[in-house]
């Protein structure tokens, strides 16, 4: 299950990485944020003995909103 998620969230990342060529700051900030917050997320859940998969999601939104708000400053 480990590896499947490992699998998944680095095409994921792959993916967006490639995307984001044509989003602003704002828009490229929430979805790295997110991206690595769901890493993190999952790997301290897993790592901690909670489940990876709620440990994702909750560092995918918190990651989100931290890249949101860094890509807006540096949009001004």
């Amino acid at each position: 299950m480990t590896k499947k998620l490992t699998y998944l969230i680095l095409a994921l990342t792959l993916g967006s990485s490639v995307a984001c060529t044509n989003m602003s700051n704002q828009e490229q900030g929430t979805l790295t944020g997110g991206a690595i917050g769901a890493v993190v997320g999952g790997g301290i859940a897993a790592a901690t003995g909670g489940n990876g998969w709620t440990g994702a999601a909750i560092g995918a939104v918190a990651g989100g909103v931290v890249g949101n708000m860094k890509g807006k400053k540096q949009d001004y």
